[in-house]
């Protein structure tokens, strides 16, 4: 394992980056806002305009910082599931956690005329699509959970996983052919991703299940360390796999459940940050690696944000579609130059 002094400079540096994307974040949209003033409306000063403390403490604020949640929380997912399975194209989403979110959504909002008149407004309100999401990916990892018990093989579980999704899959589509055209325009939009919508009530809970996830993750480093050598070389060393697998499952499933109950499915950030994190800092050590890539994904996600609220516009373009277009060449690009994966 490589020494933690030789990565101080570079853990600079990405501290750095991220607190000039956090402000450049703030900063632009259809409203340009100066440095200054988003400094002193962080500390609590008065800034020149009171237009401008309102969007930064009511909107531009807390779309930051769930830009940093969702980057973070979803990199260190995907690099969870990467070791877990020692699986190049494993990512937070491979258990079928979002799978099951999306059919909680689609159940209330293209099912919502089975329940009718004051149920129907009810779940088909921000905390009842926020609820469905978190209790259809509940009861994936519920299944997955229950499988992983009986289960011994790790690939295994990655395949059942694979076909729970194809099964939700399939659900949403037959509830997509019997929804109307204001159902199915209301699923896309949802699917489509948002940091914006979110109250500093709905980002506090947010960040207390977010931050539970991200503690069973840094409980598992040692864990996750062992696990690149082998399972078989793991049980040897006294590891408890089948403990060890439910935990980083757990962590998993709070991060990146509960980022896309909140915000919808953000695609890509989980599966190419830790990709990226590796080629940067080039070990497998995950003392490193976990911190590294809650630095990438929040900065990436960060400069997703920005660019996909259109500086100096009022429109605002998909995150997921920007997410995409960033991702995707990432992963085609460690591909074709064939460099190494570390694992």
């Amino acid at each position: 394992m490589t020494d933690k002094k030789t990565y101080k400079l570079p853990f600079i540096i990405l501290t750095a980056i991220l607190v000039v994307c956090f402000f450049l974040n703030i900063s632009f949209g259809s409203v340009a806002i100066p440095f200054k003033a988003i400094f002193n409306s962080l500390i609590g000063s008065t800034t020149e305009h009171e237009t401008w403390q309102h969007i930064i403490q009511n909107y531009r604020l807390p779309k930051a910082l769930t830009a940093i949640i969702v980057g973070s929380g979803l990199g260190i997912s995907g690099l969870l599931m990467q070791t877990l399975f020692r699986n190049p194209l494993a990512g937070p989403f491979v258990l079928g956690i979002s799978s099951g979110a999306s059919l909680g959504v689609a159940l209330v909002i293209l099912g919502s005329s089975v329940f009718g008149g004051v149920f129907s407004a009810l779940f088909v309100s921000k905390w009842g699509i926020v609820i469905a999401a978190s209790l259809g990916s509940f009861l994936v990892l519920l299944a997955v959970l229950m499988v992983s018990i009986k289960v011994r093989d790790t690939m295994a579980i990655l395949i059942i996983g694979l076909m729970f999704a194809s099964i939700t899959a399939a659900i949403v589509s037959v509830l997509s052919y019997f929804g109307s055209a204001e159902q199915l325009q209301q699923y896309v939009f949802w699917g489509f991703g948002s940091l914006g919508n979110l109250s500093w009530t709905d980002l506090s809970i947010l960040f207390i299940i977010y931050s539970i996830g991200l503690i069973l993750a840094i409980l598992s480093i040692k864990t996750l360390n062992t696990l690149l050598l082998g399972e078989n070389y793991a049980k040897s060393l006294g590891l408890n796999i089948k403990k060890s697998r439910l935990i980083i499952i757990i962590a998993t499933s709070l991060l990146a459940g509960t980022i896309t109950a909140f915000t919808g499915p953000i695609a890509f950030i989980g599966l190419a940050i830790p990709h990226l994190t590796r080629q940067v800092f080039n070990t497998s050590n995950h003392k490193i690696l976990l911190p590294a890539v809650f630095l990438f994904g929040a900065i990436v996600m960060l400069i997703c944000d920005s660019i996909a609220q259109l500086p100096y516009s009022d429109l605002t373009l998909p995150i997921n579609a920007i997410t995409a277009l960033i991702g995707a060449p990432v992963i085609i690009w460690l591909l074709v130059s064939k460099r190494k994966m570390v694992f």
